[in-house]
């Protein structure tokens, strides 16, 4: 899908000044707007955010101060698929 955005021209020059791309930088603040809501999830960010693995999109996300809530019960279900692994 192709989606189009304008925004009056003299500011796009500004936004643009730093050389960063900013259909680039649209297309991560939609994304993480739509995660944090829970409407699109980590590999479907992933996906659409074009990150070969995890850990740059984990990367992606600590660098915006998107973390996970992680509780203890994820902890101790990670801990024994670790264990039936034998680690």
């Amino acid at each position: 899908m192709l989606l189009n955005v304008e925004i009056p021209e003299e500011l796009g020059y500004r936004l643009t000044a730093d050389g960063v791309d900013l259909s680039r930088r649209a297309l991560e603040g939609l994304a993480l707007e739509e995660y944090r809501l829970g409407r699109l999830s980590k590999p479907e960010l992933r996906r659409l955010l074009g990150f070969g693995t995890r850990w740059k999109l984990d990367g992606f996300l600590k660098e915006h101060g998107v973390f996970e809530d992680y509780t203890i019960e994820d902890f101790e279900q990670e801990r024994a698929a670790l264990k039936r692994l034998g680690y």
